[in-house]
């Protein structure tokens, strides 16, 4: 046997070793293993099924004692908390949005929705995430103030905000990002979609910028199949969230008055109960995931796999676990090994500049994400119940 081969044999050897001898391995499957089925229950029994409930409130709340934030409202997923938040920020139609080529594509459909335009920036090898060297530059050399506002000199467009994403819960350098957005006078909004329980420097992902927002789709962390939040410590903000997202209706007992267009974009009393029966077991599922992060670390390091870690001043949540492998060409002959063999592994993102509904968007310099594309792949990193 090669050394090559040899290498992916023993890659999958130990996840089956963490995972099980037998059968095929997902990428990460949901796990339910608390109060679903009880909550569940309890909510049909109330009847309260739809976007008004207990179990909404209390999702909310949990979110807020989770991440610190002063507020938390709950959506129907992840993209309706992006598409809000940028909203809340401030961002109109013709603005440009900053972001970086290597997220999933939910990012660059929420700057979509408020018809503005991406601008794709570097990502750095650290942290899979926005770059603020790439961003420090490619404001000094493409942006200028005036009026209070950051402009674009090559396309005339307002910079609105700068849309970072925490990628696969690692968290990035968000507060240097934060730092250069003040200087420039843009707002900052977090994709922490895939970070619940990621914190930098003590503080949770999705509290630096202005806003942030998280996804619970099927495949995350904490998931309730499909759901998102907003957070934020604006309490203006936080109400206005909460109005845009119930169709802007004005309380009262029976009266419908809207007072702005706006969204059905609430979760569900039932996808909130099973939320808040997997929030109450989230330091449990976080444990498993870092034991399991822990055990690919040790043995890449054996082995010569680069392994994609937290930075020293970051936990990180280590929702997907990455590798690096030598080359495109490794890259591919260690997926289709891998998914042949009965275990689960995925190739980062194709970049969000090689797709047809962003290839005419600026980009600056992007050497890092175009390196990583063609070498990072995820290993299954679901809860663990051996």
């Amino acid at each position: 046997m090669s050394e090559l081969k040899s290498k992916h044999f023993s890659l999958i050897d130990c996840v089956r070793q963490r995972y099980g001898k037998e059968g095929f391995i997902p990428l990460h499957a949901p796990r339910f293993a608390g109060n679903e089925k009880r909550y569940l229950n309890d909510c049909i029994d109330s009847t309260f099924v739809s976007s008004v409930g207990a179990y909404v409130d209390q999702f909310e709340g949990m979110m807020r004692d989770i991440t610190g934030a002063r507020c938390a409202i709950a959506t129907v997923n992840g993209t309706a908390a992006l598409h809000i938040a940028l909203i809340l920020a401030g961002v109109k139609a013709g603005d440009e949005v900053i972001t970086q080529p290597l997220t999933f594509v939910a990012t660059c459909n929420a700057i979509s929705y408020v018809n503005a335009n991406p601008v794709f920036i570097d990502v750095d090898l650290d942290t899979l995430g926005l770059s603020p060297k790439s961003l420090l530059e490619f404001l000094q050399q493409n942006a200028e103030l005036r009026d209070g506002c950051c402009y674009n000199r090559k396309t005339g467009r307002r910079i609105a905000a700068v849309l970072p994403m925490h990628t696969f819960g690692l968290p990035l350098h968000i507060s240097e990002v934060a730092q250069i957005c003040a200087d420039w006078q843009i707002a900052v909004v977090e994709d922490a979609a895939e970070s619940l329980g990621s914190r930098i420097n003590g503080v949770h992902t999705g509290r630096v910028g202005l806003l942030g927002a998280f996804s619970f789709n099927g495949n995350k962390t904490v998931t309730c199949g499909g759901g998102g939040c907003i957070i934020t410590d604006d309490d203006k903000l936080g109400h206005l969230a909460k109005h845009l997202t119930t169709t802007a209706k004005q309380a009262h007992p029976w009266a419908f008055h809207h007072d702005q267009i706006a969204y059905n974009y609430r979760m569900p009393n039932l996808n909130a109960a099973v939320a808040c029966a997997q929030l109450e077991r989230l330091d449990e599922i976080l444990s498993n995931k870092r034991e399991t992060a822990e055990i690919y670390i040790k043995h890449c390091e054996e082995v010569g796999i680069a392994f994609v870690k937290e930075t020293p001043n970051a936990q990180a949540n280590y929702w997907l676990n990455a590798v690096l492998l030598d080359s495109l060409a490794e890259r591919d002959a260690f997926l289709n090994y891998s998914n042949e063999n009965g275990v689960m592994t995925r190739p980062v993102w194709a970049l969000m500049n090689t797709l047809p509904a962003f290839s005419l968007a600026q980009c600056a310099p992007m050497p890092n994400a175009t390196w990583l594309a063609d070498r990072l792949v995820n290993l299954p990193s679901g809860e663990c119940t051996r």
